[in-house]
């Protein structure tokens, strides 16, 4: 584990956990929504980023999680820490069982990616008509403050528990980087038939990265639920969060230990300034978030490939020159 990689990410993460004593509630939301994306795009680093397997259904691992810690509190009366583990283990066997289709069929590239798609509308469409899900009502997690709860009578108790999980994350993802997975992640990426005439195992590194960006990504999920206490089949399948954790990782830099964390907070960032900015002129304008979503990608391709760690990689390496 390179401690350059790790420092940085945490004096991040530091920092925003400090921001109860001093911010009004309004940039705590704004702090809850930002971890809850980075976090989801922490997993979806795992597959796309690292292991070249990009994703437009991460959906499908977000609202597994979700759906199955809110089911398990109010269908069987579940403890929310009990359903919090179930949902982070059924995301990663979704996340297997699709990747297991998926990956013997020999997809890649843009099949895959549209496969993963697929696989979470029809999941999205499953949810809005089941009984077991509430149906297009959705579901309601009862209000019950207390740690054991998982649940917090202020936003700090919640932010710090975030904040917690995503540092614990990012230490897993610098950890692996380093690991034979990593590399084995990264040979895959580059050239997946060289990978695997050097003997990688390509089926089961990837069915690894997929399981394991499952099971991030519905931790997300879970964590979601736990915040907002309602879920439907839009919010938990929706392309929405597919769409954010994407263009999250394009953003920051995929591949990176500490993209997916800065792309998240610059994503929310902009999009907050660009709400509050165009208020003040036009008054309220729907969607205008997508609209610089949609900005921001173009001008992450277009002039960021490596994402903003990227581009401080190459500024810092001319400097120092």
């Amino acid at each position: 584990m390179n401690p350059r990689e790790v420092w940085p990410g945490l004096a991040l993460l530091a920092v925003v956990a400090a921001m109860p004593l001093v911010a009004s509630n309004a940039v705590l939301n704004f702090l809850l929504s930002s971890l809850v994306v980075a976090l989801a795009a922490q997993g979806w680093n795992i597959l796309g980023g690292y292991a070249g397997q990009l994703s437009f259904g991460h959906a499908a691992f977000f609202g597994t999680g979700a759906y199955a810690t809110a089911i398990l509190q109010t269908r069987y009366g579940v403890n929310a820490w009990a359903g919090l583990a179930a949902g982070i283990a059924l995301g990663a066997l979704v996340g297997w069982a699709i990747g297991l289709l998926a990956f013997r069929a020999r997809l890649r590239g843009s099949y895959f990616a549209l496969v993963t798609l697929a696989f979470a509308e029809v999941l999205r469409i499953l949810a809005n008509a089941a009984d077991v899900t509430g149906g297009a009502a959705g579901l309601l997690v009862r209000l019950a403050p207390g740690a054991g709860n998982l649940q917090f009578a202020s936003r700090a108790g919640f932010l710090w528990l975030l904040t917690g999980a995503v540092a614990a994350v990012l230490l897993l993802t610098a950890w692996i980087a380093h690991r034979r997975l990593g590399a084995r992640l990264v040979a895959v990426r580059e050239n997946e038939d060289a990978a695997r005439a050097l003997g990688v195992d390509v089926l089961r590194v990837k069915l690894s990265a997929i399981a394991l960006s499952g099971a991030i990504t519905a931790a997300a999920g879970c964590l979601y639920v736990q915040n907002f206490l309602y879920l439907d089949a839009t919010i938990a399948y929706g392309t929405w969060i597919s769409v954010e954790v994407l263009i999250a990782c394009v953003l920051g830099g995929a591949g990176t230990v500490l993209g997916p964390v800065v792309g998240a907070l610059a994503l929310h960032g902009v999009g907050e300034l660009a709400k509050i900015a165009l208020g003040h002129v036009a008054g309220p304008v729907p969607g205008v978030d997508l609209v610089v979503f949609g900005a921001l990608l173009i001008l992450a391709v277009a002039f960021l490939p490596r994402g903003v760690m990227g581009g401080l990689r190459r500024a810092l390496r001319g400097a120092g020159r």
